[in-house]
Order: C-alpha cells, then structure tokens, then sequence
C-alpha cells in the first residue's frame, strides 16, 4: 500500500506506479478516503525491487506491507482513519440508526410513506425499505420495481436517505440510476464474489455506502471481511459490517444472535459495524433485547425493521418489525447505553 505525501497524487504520478508496479505483475487501486487518497498494490508486493523503487520517489511517503487476507479492511491499513458518514451521522461519534419496512408494498404506498414519517419522527437516520426480497419459497412475494419509486418518494419527503438490498446486477443498476444512498447486500448473497465485486465497481467512483450482512452459514471472521474487502479493493471504502444472525438456530429464535463478534470484528477490522437484531431474533417482542446487547458490545448502529401497522405488512414485518412507539423506546434506550460507553471528553 502507497501513502503518498500529499492528499493525492497527480495523473503523472499515477502513471508512473502504475508502470512500476506493472513491471512486477501487480496493478494499482486508488482508494479515495475522506480526506486522503492511498493507493493499494493488487498482487503479489513481496518484490523487493520493486519496494525499493516506490520508496525511492520524491513523492512517496513510505510503503506499508501488511500480510492480510484482506489488506484494505485490516486494521492497520491506512483505512483506518476512514469515517464513513450518512444521514448526517459518522459513524463511531453517534449511533447510526436504520428502520423502515422489511418489505415495501407496492398496492399500500402510504403504509411505507407514514412509515417513512414516523421513523424520522422518532430519531432514525436512514430509512430502510425491501424494492426486491429473496424468498426460500418460489411463490412468495418476491418484491416489485415498482417499490422502488415508492422508496424514493419516501426519500424526498421525509429527506432522509434511504437503504434498499440488490440481489443481481439488474437491480443493482436500477438502484443507483434511482439515486439509492445505501445498497445493502443480504445473507444469501455475502459470499456472492461476482456481486460483491459488481457492486465494487459500480460504486467506485460513488458516495454510496454499502451495507454488507453476515451470511447465513459463514464460518471465521476473516471470510466476512474478506467479502468487504471485495468491495473496497475497487475504491469505495464506504462499507459496513452487519451481523444479522447465524445459523443454526436456537429454538425461538429466527437466527443465532451473533452480535457478540463486533469486538472481535473491532480486532480485526477498521470498518464499522452495525447489528440487524431484527432478523438475528426474528421476533418483535425480542428485538429491543437484542438492539440493546449490540450496542453493549459496541456496535456503531442498529438495522431495525419498524412498520405503523405491522400486522397489516407483508413479508416478515408481521412477525419481527416494531411498531414506531416500541422503536423510539428501543432508541432511546440504546442512545442512553451508548452514551455509558462513549462518555464525552472533558473540556480542556
């Protein structure tokens, strides 16, 4: 990895790593952070020769070799100091939170519009709402394009920006064309490298943030930044963590709770986390339990599925969404514990 000594090189300077390097076999990645670009070496970086010749440019700040499966998303990478911001919160200074519908009817707009409304009101930051849903069985709903409009519509009357999840590169296009500030990625497709990758470059030379659960059935931590690691290596590093549950699951519960890896993602990992206790639990009535203990473990942000009349939704938000009064409690509730683990700094 390149740390230039200015925030970014000029096309001269680029072009001439990339000849370097190419003499090498690797090829070069900027990857644009907030307020300094690096510039990542995509193959082998162990020549020596070519180490020597980086190093030895006027331009060049020093080379950082970090022997990682995901060198852009490992901690020590110059990443670190990446913040990654939306719906005017960075995140790891305020607590993120993300509510809405599991899934957007597109025959009850205006229970997705008071929704929207209401999860504003009651302190979220982006608004989440399922366009296309991935069903285990072939005759469920599988969603409608035509609730992306509604999603958007959402978007311009409440201002907030909002989170929708892409299953293959047709969606994908028509979310961003649509202006959709958060792709979400789910957990049957976490391990999708071609999508992961699509998605990496099609967001690079974006502001979008992706929003990257856990899979159902995904093994060491190392394999869930691995698949981030598949986005940023393009050049966006706006992506999060979402541990969503695992499987097996214990009897009750939708999923196995696994908010308890955030630390050790914290270990691991620059990238901040936000926890889904909605569908790790899978039912309303544990959902604040579990928001509660993500954020204990030092989560960045809560996913919760929210609906007005939940019983009157569709897909799982009959089961596991909060009504907008249980939400705001839960909010409060998790901004108090949050408050407990981040205390302000004394004035100096």
């Amino acid at each position: 990895m390149i740390l230039p000594k200015s925030n970014r090189l000029t096309a001269d300077q680029v072009a001439e790593l990339t000849k370097i390097v190419g003499e090498f076999g690797c090829s070069l990645q900027p990857i644009v952070g907030a307020v300094r670009t690096i510039y990542a070496i995509v193959g082998d970086e162990r020549h020596e020769l070519m180490i020597n010749r980086l190093e030895g440019l006027e331009y060049v700040e020093r080379i950082d070799r970090i022997q990682s499966p995901f060198k852009l998303m490992d901690r020590r990478s110059d990443l670190a100091t990446h913040r990654i911001a939306i719906g005017g919160v960075t995140l790891g200074d305020q607590l993120l939170v993300i509510a809405g519908q599991c899934t957007i009817d597109p025959k009850n707009p205006n229970y997705f519009y008071e929704t929207a409304a209401a999860v504003k009101e009651q302190g979220a930051h982006v608004i989440r709402g399922g366009v296309w849903k991935p069903r285990t069985n072939p005759y469920s709903f599988q969603g409608d394009t035509k609730s992306l409009d509604i999603l958007m519509e959402a978007h311009r009357r409440t201002g907030l920006p909002v989170d929708a999840e892409v299953m293959d590169e047709r969606q994908l296009a028509n979310a961003l064309a649509a202006g959709v500030h958060m792709l979400q990625v789910g957990a049957r497709n976490a391990l999708n490298y071609s999508l992961l990758s699509a998605i990496g470059r099609a967001v690079a030379e974006r502001q979008t943030v992706v929003l990257l659960k856990r899979s159902l059935h995904m093994g060491p931590l190392s394999e869930f930044i691995s698949a981030a690691e598949y986005v940023v290596s393009f050049g966006n590093p706006n992506v999060i963590l979402c541990p969503r549950g695992t499987a097996p699951a214990p009897d009750g519960y939708r999923s196995h709770p696994d908010e308890c890896i955030t630390p050790l993602l914290k270990e691991k990992t620059w990238a901040p986390v936000v926890v889904d206790p909605s569908h790790s639990v899978g039912k309303a009535a544990y959902v604040p339990a579990c928001a509660l203990a993500a954020v204990a473990y030092g989560a960045d942000g809560l996913c919760i599925e929210t609906h007005v009349h939940p019983s009157g939704g569709i897909g799982d938000d009959p089961k596991q969404a909060l009504t907008p009064a249980v939400l705001a409690d839960t909010i409060r509730q998790a901004r108090a514990l949050w408050t407990l683990r981040h205390p302000p700094k004394p004035a100096t």
